[in-house]
């Protein structure tokens, strides 16, 4: 390994440090509590070493964001796989669910603390990493419709919250430890059959509204 590929491979160990350091304490201590010098006195290093990867904490946050949200959409990427439409936003369901469990830490942060969502509106963009994952299970949601597991008329937006937002409930319990009555694989189990239970409760509730209103 020549001088270049070794100072570069240092280069990403270090920042790689500061991150992971920077997530912990964030977590722990609070986004507002934790200044640059508390990230550098936790690495043993001076600010000034931190300066150089980052601008501030709220670009170590924002890069943290970018990470999670990263592999959260390779998590997803199963609904863009092969096989029906329903099956696929139980797969993906599935592997939220599980991103979520295996990766608590980075689940809090993307969904939990306030920080990221005050780091958007202060930068004025979208966020593109987030969106894209949105996106992913709605245009899921949308050939479902097309497949008939939901209304014609549903509205996608309000149909692709309900799904999300009652699976972020699944996953917030569980890594708040609010599950603990079930343990291990089981809990993992109940958490898929309650998300399954309600994707096919609410197709068939909508069909049935249909129906209902039809008739």
């Amino acid at each position: 390994m020549g001088t270049s590929e070794r100072r570069e491979r240092e280069r990403e160990e270090m920042k790689d440090l500061i991150l992971r350091t920077a997530m912990r304490l964030f977590l722990e201590e609070g986004y507002e509590k934790v200044s640059m010098r508390r990230i550098a006195d936790a690495i043993e290093y001076s600010p000034g070493t931190i300066y150089l990867y980052f601008r501030d904490k709220d670009e170590i946050m924002y890069a943290l964001h970018s990470i999670a949200f990263r592999k959260f959409y390779q998590s997803l990427s199963v609904m863009a796989a092969e096989g029906s439409p329903y099956e696929r936003l139980v797969n993906g369901g599935a592997r939220y669910l599980d991103f979520a469990l295996d990766n608590p830490e980075l689940y809090e942060l993307m969904f939990i603390m306030r920080a990221p969502a005050r780091l958007i509106e202060k930068k004025g963009e979208e966020w593109e990493e987030g969106k894209r994952s949105y996106n992913l299970l709605r245009a899921t949601v949308e050939e479902a419709r097309d497949a008939g597991h939901f209304p014609s008329d549903v509205d996608l937006d309000a149909a692709t919250l309900f799904i999300w937002s009652t699976v972020h409930g699944l996953a917030s319990l569980a890594i708040r430890g609010r599950l603990e009555m079930f343990s291990g694989e089981r809990m993992r189990d109940i958490m898929h059959n309650a998300m399954r239970t309600m994707l096919a409760l609410s197709a068939e509730s909508q069909r049935s509204d249909t129906g209902a209103t039809e008739g």
